[in-house]
């Protein structure tokens, strides 16, 4: 496994999301939630993993519950980070719902506590104090934001007056966002980019096209996964199972190896099985070369997906005649494959 060395804070490479565990909207089932994701837990300890990123909002809890239950003895091996959803992220709900997820994950301590969301609405000052007396009581060894612009991030770290070590962002191949500033900032002042669906929920792994889609209620509704976008990234695609093929690996992997490559970067995929966590942790060890990557960066600029506005109402009115079709008997919807890792 490699690791990433960030302002005190040493972290996997490669860690692992769980918003799917407990969370009804992946459609894993009760049997993932009570048996495997204990499984992927403790074979992601296994293999290196110390990045372990959940949510209070990921299944109303559930999340939190089960991968502390998980953890159990094994919680100094982990890097814990977790989020608050800021509804109204002032001192002593800010307090509150930090002691909700330490309650809920069963440990004394988060390795990293987050603001999910910009509150536009709530200013720093009502909100930061908080973090600050987190962080001077020990019950929180990192601060972090998600979603956040640059200039919101430094204005986070301003009110804070200690560093915020991490943004958790969207980063891929197909989302390269991040690259326009906040990922250089990272580089500059020894700051975290979380890169958070990675394989961009699974497009990524070229297991679809748009002969083949995937059928899970967060997929399916995604602009990605539209058929014409499908097509619009086959040669993406082609590219990544080029490479996949010369380093005997899966576009999954490679897409994950490109990431980690850029410096201040750690990726948190989720995972269906602990056999998908060995994949997946397997892909730190896999070596690009400069022009490999080269090709990845072209490929990625090539690629011009529909926006979510022109695509919308089409996934809408196929969510509705699935839906229809469902009622009346028939056999609306889509197809495609189990689920993949995101």
């Amino acid at each position: 496994m490699k690791y990433v060395d960030v302002a005190g804070a040493r972290l996997s490479a490669i860690g692992l999301g769980t918003w799917q565990f407990g969370s009804t909207e992946w459609g894993y089932g009760a049997d993932y939630a009570e048996r495997e994701a204990d499984a992927i837990v403790q074979r992601a300890l296994d293999v290196g993993i110390t990045l372990f990123d959940t949510a209070e909002i990921y299944g109303f809890g559930r999340s939190e519950r089960i991968l502390g239950k998980a953890l159990g003895a094994r919680r100094d091996e982990a890097f814990i980070a977790s989020k608050i959803f800021p509804v109204l992220p002032v001192g002593p709900v800010v307090l509150q719902r930090a002691r909700g997820s330490l309650r809920r994950l069963g440990v004394d301590a988060l390795d990293l506590y987050q603001l999910h969301q910009p509150n536009p609405v709530v200013p720093f000052s009502s909100t930061m104090p908080a973090f600050a007396q987190l962080l001077d009581e020990g019950v929180v060894r990192h601060v972090g934001v998600s979603n956040y612009s640059l200039a919101r991030w430094e204005a986070a770290q301003e009110a804070l007056g200690r560093p915020v070590l991490s943004n958790q962002v969207r980063y891929s191949l197909v989302d390269r966002r991040p690259e326009k500033d906040l990922l250089p900032w990272a580089q500059a002042h020894d700051r975290l980019i979380i890169a958070y669906s990675p394989l961009a929920q699974g497009l990524l792994s070229a297991r679809y096209d748009e002969h083949n889609r995937p059928s899970g209620m967060v997929r399916a509704a995604s602009p990605g996964f539209h058929p014409e976008n499908l097509r619009r990234a086959k040669p993406l695609l082609d590219v990544l199972r080029q490479i996949a093929d010369t380093h005997h690996a899966t576009p999954s992997q490679i897409a994950l190896a490109w990431l980690i490559r850029r410096p201040n970067v750690v990726v948190i995929p989720g995972a269906s099985s602990a056999a998908q966590v060995e994949v997946n942790a397997a892909a730190a060890d896999i070596e690009l070369t400069d022009d490999e990557d080269a090709g990845l960066v072209a490929a990625s600029d090539a690629f011009e997906p529909l926006g979510a506005t022109t695509v919308l109402p089409d996934l809408i009115r196929e969510r509705l005649s699935g839906f229809l079709g469902r009622m009346t008997g028939g056999a609306g919807g889509t197809g495609g494959s189990g689920p993949a890792t995101s």
